[in-house]
């Protein structure tokens, strides 16, 4: 069993940062790989980033250069991702999540693990 718990999100104006954070309490030895996702109003969830247990990043298109994902093991039970967004714009607005899943080369797999969610919002 896997709980995720985001914080972070807020109101920024274009151009602003903001740092996202989810820990996950959870053996690392579970835990293979850990995505963000996010959804903007009537669209689809869409995977933002995803790091592997190994430090491996990868990215989407329209976040790549602008947005850091990183993680850190306290101990063996819990882990904290970040999702450092920098350079924000309106079109990042959005719930984010985070999940946990398996990865394989640059793609991802999600577990049925989110958390609830924290909203981001990019004023023009």
């Amino acid at each position: 069993q896997v709980q995720l718990v985001e914080s972070g999100g807020g109101l920024v104006q274009a151009g602003g940062s903001l740092r996202l954070s989810c820990a996950a309490s959870a053996s690392i030895f579970s835990i293979d790989a850990m995505g963000w996702y996010r959804q903007a109003p009537g669209k689809q969830r869409e995977l933002v980033a995803h790091i592997t247990s190994g430090g491996r990043t990868y990215y989407a298109d329209s976040v790549k250069g602008r947005f850091t994902v990183s993680t850190i093991s306290r101990d063996n039970a819990e882990n904290t991702v970040y999702l450092q967004m920098n350079s924000l714009k309106p079109e990042d607005t959005a719930i984010y999540y985070c999940n946990a899943g398996v990865s394989s080369g640059s793609a991802y797999y999600p577990y049925d693990y989110w958390g609830q969610g924290t909203q981001v919002t990019v004023s023009s």
